[in-house]
């Protein structure tokens, strides 16, 4: 077998030998493979557990629910709302630790009354070279990672979900909206709110991977190369501005660098 294969029937095996689980199931690229590859190897002694709150916008959630449907998975919804949590709304840098250990702590207390064995989550090896302090609440709690355990890159984990007909294997990369502030920026619903239309009003546009980041009265896009083809157009430029003026953003900016993960952690 070549690299590629053996890669699948390590994560195949490392399955198998967890019996059951409740998987982290976001929608997104990463968990969805996790998710079905899980199910086809382990069945009915799988679930999947979606936390709703106001950093996951609607249409994630619309996507994550058909995928179960679709597939027979069971799958449960929890109220997991971020804000909440102490210290969480003034943006530290370690909010993504309060929010993890919050978010798995639940899903463990779900795993223990349906006596599943354990609790997976979907992150890769691309993960480990950016500072995501998520991952030691991982840690901490004994959640599984088992793409990081098959040593399964995204480009890998796209390949293997092409060759499987999901819908997600050239889905955008996202990241909770909570992710687009300022470390020490105040998180608010209204402000969640605010990135939320701005990235679903350039999505609706065609732009397919886009971030907008806040920066106070400012709006910063970040995009992808093809992205940046589509804004120079002057007549669609035009409309994002009217819009972002309308959602209440003062100033709108493009990145020149273009699109990136934690590019907020670039002042860190």
């Amino acid at each position: 077998m070549n690299n590629l294969s053996n890669k699948y029937a390590c994560l195949q095996d490392y399955l198998k030998s967890l019996n059951s689980m409740a998987v982290a199931f976001s929608g997104g690229v990463d968990s969805t493979f996790l998710l079905k590859v899980a199910h086809n190897v382990l069945g009915e002694n799988v679930i999947a557990v979606t936390a709703r709150s106001e950093s996951f916008p609607k249409r994630e959630l619309n996507e994550a629910v058909a995928f179960t449907k679709a597939n027979g998975i069971e799958h449960i919804i929890i109220d997991s709302e971020e804000l909440d949590i102490e210290g969480f709304s003034h943006n530290p840098e370690n909010r993504c630790y309060l929010c993890k250990t919050e978010l798995f702590s639940k899903i463990k207390g779900i795993a223990t009354e349906m006596k599943l064995e354990n609790v997976a989550e979907g992150s890769n090896t691309d993960d480990d070279g950016d500072y995501r302090p998520g991952l030691l609440a991982v840690s901490e709690l004994g959640i599984k990672s088992p793409l990081r355990f098959a040593k399964l890159s995204k480009d890998e984990i796209r390949h293997f979900s092409k060759d499987m007909g999901l819908p997600t294997w050239n889905k955008q990369s996202f990241a909770c909206l909570s992710s687009r502030f300022p470390y020490g920026e105040t998180i608010t619903p209204d402000r969640l709110q605010m990135i939320d239309q701005a990235e679903q009003y350039l999505l609706d546009l065609g732009l397919h991977q886009v971030r907008v980041r806040y920066h106070g009265n400012l709006a910063r896009i970040e995009t992808d190369e093809k992205g940046f083809i589509t804004l120079l157009n002057k007549d669609i430029r035009d409309k994002i501005h009217t819009k972002f003026k309308d959602i209440g953003f003062t100033y709108i900016s493009l990145d020149l660098k273009g699109y990136r993960t934690g590019s907020m952690n670039e002042t860190l």
